[in-house]
């Protein structure tokens, strides 16, 4: 297979809540597919669009919010600036007047439950997300596209090859752990370093750090939101927030006024190992907590799994003194690189490889960057890695009712308490000795990935989905 150039921002996005290969993927397809019309000068016209939902989007799509996304993506509304506040109002509006303006200027007919089909029983071969659109012009014309959501907010056009993007030369391709290591070794550069250097390709030093540090400013902003709000989780389960219970709890009556004095407050608790525990926990369930509500979250790598590598950065910052600017833009290229590595040689996305494709990619991501923030040698970086999806094997994805809430919150404390505890085992190991590489796990979770029953990868047809008693009439 050809050499796949990822940078740090394809693996973190900005986006909405609740899922990256359900709700961000299929919001970008119909900006791409806007942008096919547009490109053809034929925007004004178009009189019928008809959305067409395979898989996994149609089995799950209404509790992860995919016909949201997608009309806000044929509205021209974009998921990294759009108000989330104004979503049920302005789903609301397209669903009653049953119109929808295209792209924010050509005004037409839409039938929410004509025009949006959700394909329970079809499945295209190439991935378990497929969107197709279809746009009928006042000619009679029409014109259609299908894209595939990869997992990670990622989007493939069928027939598409490799994007323009792609032809970037790097300074070192890497696609393999062994391919980062060679690197590493031939240079005596820190992993971070590397994919500094290969940054480059893309953009400048500056550019990219700036980059970097507004990434993490929108992890924290959603950290400290979902700290501090109360009351139900959106779509009928009636899931009670925990976070903010859990934040004043921790407080124990202590005042702060911003984001900043909180850490400070924070850290006037001590270090005591339940104290740090809960903590974790609580910025992991904050995140996601704001995920499920449709709040703005990072993919790292994708949104049902966004909680993890922040609760851990979150962890450093606060317990481990983390918190100088270079040594965050090193946590997270050395995320990112780890997190590309299990794109290219197995997969991000939930519904091809269950949860261990989400929780297990972003456990080992963190594990990594930690690790290396921490002063762990490359190898010792990799084994860490290595040792967080190692214990995430397996695991199924099977969300109830279809919404990312239980297990998914839950599951973001678990791997991050699993990165910091493979991080402390790396740190005290020495990597010689190591029985399994970072390789091998990336290709036994594929493996596995193959032989998981389709139940199990997001369908909400299996595991907890059918043996927890509910009704909700959407999913």
């Amino acid at each position: 297979m050809p050499h796949e150039p990822i940078s740090v921002f394809d693996m973190f996005k900005i986006g909405v809540g609740p899922s990256s290969s359900h709700t961000l993927g299929p919001w970008r397809a119909a900006q791409r597919f806007l942008q096919t019309i547009e490109d053809n000068n034929r925007l004004q016209d178009v009189v019928n669009v008809e959305v067409l939902l395979y898989g996994s989007l149609a089995k799950t799509g209404k509790g992860h919010g995919t016909d949201i996304a997608i009309l806000l993506g044929l509205s021209g509304d974009d998921p990294v600036t759009f108000d989330v506040h104004n979503i049920n109002s302005k789903i609301e509006d397209i669903k009653n007047m049953k119109k929808l303006l295209l792209h924010g200027k050509h005004e037409i007919d839409f039938d929410y439950g004509e025009d949006l089909d959700f394909l329970m029983n079809e499945s295209l071969p190439y991935h378990p997300n497929a969107v197709t659109f279809l746009a009928t012009f006042n000619n009679n014309d029409k014109i259609a596209e299908t894209y595939f959501s990869i997992g990670g907010g990622f989007v493939k056009k069928e027939g598409e090859e490799n994007g323009a993007k792609d032809v970037v030369q790097l300074p070192f391709p890497i696609d393999t752990a062994n391919d980062l290591l060679h690197w590493c070794m031939k240079t005596g550069m820190s992993i971070n370093e590397v994919v500094m250097e290969n940054e480059n390709a893309w953009r400048n030093d500056a550019d990219t750090k700036a980059g970097v540090l507004n990434i993490w400013k929108v992890m924290k902003e959603c950290i400290y939101r979902g700290c501090h709000a109360n009351g139900e989780l959106p779509g009928g389960l009636h899931v009670k927030r925990r976070a903010a219970e859990l934040n004043k709890k921790l407080m124990r009556n202590r005042t702060y006024k911003d984001y900043h004095s909180w850490l400070a407050t924070i850290r006037q608790g001590g270090k005591d190992f339940a104290y740090i525990l809960d903590w974790v926990s609580c910025f992991a369930l904050a995140v996601n907590e704001e995920n499920a509500s449709f709040g703005r979250v990072v993919t790292a790598p994708t949104n049902g799994a966004a909680g993890v590598i922040p609760a851990v950065l979150q962890y450093y910052v606060v317990f481990c003194d983390g918190h100088k600017d270079e040594k965050i833009i090193q946590f997270l290229l050395t995320a990112a690189e780890v997190g590309s590595i299990f794109k290219k040689g197995s997969t991000i996305s939930a519904a091809m490889g269950g949860c261990q494709a989400e929780i297990g990619v972003s456990s080992a991501m963190a594990a990594a960057a930690l690790t290396e923030c921490m002063g762990g040698t490359q190898k010792q970086t990799l084994m860490a890695a290595e040792i967080a999806m190692e214990h995430h094997l397996g695991l199924t994805c099977d969300p109830i009712a279809g919404l990312v809430q239980v297990p998914c919150i839950e599951r973001n404390t678990m791997g991050a308490i699993k990165a910091i505890t493979a991080s402390q085992l790396a740190l005290q190991s020495t990597p010689d000795f190591a029985k399994v590489s970072l390789d091998a796990v990336v290709k036994t979770m594929w493996d596995t990935a193959k032989d998981m029953s389709f139940k199990y990868k997001e369908t909400a047809e299996g595991g907890l989905a059918i043996n927890i008693p509910i009704s909700l009439p959407e999913c």
